[in-house]
């Protein structure tokens, strides 16, 4: 779960600083929360069900 969002978050930060020519420090905090996610799913593993 925590890959797909870090996933989705890079796309989002990919279209957003590249394509729209975003800037901003906000456009940024996406790809700090995408490598957050990347460690937390790194760090919690795949659970048994």
């Amino acid at each position: 779960m925590f890959l797909i969002l870090a996933v989705v978050l890079i796309l989002l930060w990919i279209g957003g600083f590249f394509v729209l020519h975003v800037s901003s420090f906000l456009i940024h905090l996406l790809l700090i929360f995408a490598l957050i996610s990347i460690i937390m799913n790194f760090v919690s593993g795949r659970r048994a069900v």
